[in-house]
């Protein structure tokens, strides 16, 4: 019987999903992270910047 190195379709679904996963997961951590410091990064570069 010959094994194949690499992975089933189902394997290769599941990489799918977590790749999924791991990049909403970043996508939560970038909105929570500019909500939390977006006004006192604001304040540091002034009212009109970049304008």
């Amino acid at each position: 019987m010959r094994i194949s190195r690499k992975g089933t379709r189902r394997e290769r679904g599941a990489s799918a999903v977590e790749y999924a996963l791991i990049a909403a997961f970043v996508a939560g951590a970038i909105m929570v992270t500019v909500t939390v410091f977006g006004s006192s990064v604001a304040a540091l570069f002034g009212a009109d910047w970049p304008f």
